[in-house]
């Protein structure tokens, strides 16, 4: 159970970080781009128009980028978000229906005692229920 854990942990942290790297070559590139754009941009803006529709110009294309950049990670955030709900509800159920872990509930059943036991369980139901609250509303 916990080599299936560590192993899935592995294998995201690695794809997370080669994700993160070609991101930053390709944004590298992007931005070395827009800069020769930009540039082209402006001189052939100030050429025809004068130095501040050209600037004007410049920052209408930056804002543009920063818009388009923002859409895009909104979008991926909220996509990772819910493959990420979806990864730890499949997992829960795996961890629920495997006959160990229900044997190790028992046994603990078994130990501690009901009495003693309900008073545990109603503690963690009530900080199960703050932190989903409070997960809900950082979304």
């Amino acid at each position: 159970m916990l080599d299936k854990f560590f192993d899935d942990l592995k294998d995201s942290t690695g794809t997370i970080v080669r994700q993160t790297s070609l991101a930053l070559v390709v944004a590298a590139s992007l931005l070395v781009t827009l800069g020769f754009l930009c540039a082209a941009l402006f001189v052939f803006v100030q050429e025809k128009h004068g130095t501040i529709y050209a600037c004007l110009a410049d920052a209408g294309v930056f804002l543009l980028c920063a818009i388009v950049a923002a859409i895009i990670y909104v979008v991926r955030k909220r996509r990772i978000q819910r493959r990420q709900a979806a990864a730890v509800k499949s997992s829960l159920h795996s961890v629920m229906s495997d006959p160990m872990v229900l044997a190790a509930v028992m046994q603990t059943v078994r130990v501690v005692g009901v009495k003693r036991l309900i008073p545990l369980l109603a503690v963690g139901g009530i900080a199960l229920g703050l932190m989903t609250r409070r997960a809900k509303a950082d979304e």
